[in-house]
């Protein structure tokens, strides 16, 4: 795995207590007739290095809490900190600032077409403060390679599987080096094998760097790798459980 910089320039204070910290979060879409409460009092708390998987049906609130949490909507109600930042009232330049933090993998890979894999991935270290262009180059292709994919870093993305196109997008998110790291479906276009290499990669980031892991899943076969299960319903976190390990 790629040497993670030094937290000193990653950050200037000390590393807070959560790295989410989220209290009666409500959140709605549309207005008048049309608007519908999507999110309904939410109160979670993830510790930095910490692995807790997000479960529950299809249309329940759980990417929405992502993007939430990921700072790419603004907070309606309630009390979202973030990597020790309150993002209720933030403006866009502040959240935009935070997103350089944050990891993100979503269930589009949104890799740029004119580029190769390795060059999409190196994208991602675009963001490390005082790394020269070799450095990042060869980053890119350590993750690269973390994530089988070091035969394939001059391919552009149609010349690859749904699956690659994903380990790369999950690459390029890594290459960051994140403090928080928020996964929507990361193993959906994976087999077996490769799903459970790619998750064991982002449970060691966890663990060896301190990352905090939110990942919303309807994986079964990768749910031993959670330090705590969250299953969410109707907009509500229903259950808190400790994985079974």
């Amino acid at each position: 795995m790629p040497i993670r910089p030094k937290s000193s320039e990653l950050m200037s204070a000390a590393a807070p207590l959560h790295a989410i910290a989220l209290q009666g979060l409500n959140h709605w879409y549309g207005k008048g007739d049309t608007r519908r409460q999507v999110l309904q009092g939410i109160d979670l708390a993830v510790a930095p290095g910490e692995v807790v998987l997000l479960t529950g049906p299809s249309g329940c609130g759980k990417t929405t809490l992502l993007t939430l949490v990921g700072a790419l909507r603004q907070v309606q109600e309630g009390s979202v900190q973030v990597l020790g930042r309150q993002l209720a009232g933030a403006s866009q330049g502040q959240r935009q600032q935070l997103r350089r933090s944050i990891g993100m993998i979503f269930q589009g890979h949104n890799l740029l077409r004119c580029l190769t894999a390795e060059q999409n991935v190196q994208m991602g270290s675009d963001l490390l403060p005082g790394l020269a262009y070799r450095a990042r180059r060869d980053q890119a292709r350590e993750w690269l390679r973390a994530v089988g994919l070091g035969d394939e870093l001059h391919k552009l993305p149609h010349d690859l599987s749904g699956g690659q196109k994903q380990r790369v997008a999950i690459a390029r998110a890594l290459a960051a080096h994140p403090r928080l790291l928020l996964a929507d479906e990361p193993t959906a276009a994976l087999d077996s094998r490769t799903g459970r290499e790619v998750v064991e990669l982002l449970q060691r980031l966890a663990r060896d760097q301190g990352c905090a892991v939110l990942m919303v899943t309807h994986d079964p076969r990768i749910l031993d790798i959670a330090d705590r299960l969250v299953r969410m319903e109707d907009g509500r976190l229903k259950a808190l459980t400790t994985a079974v390990q």
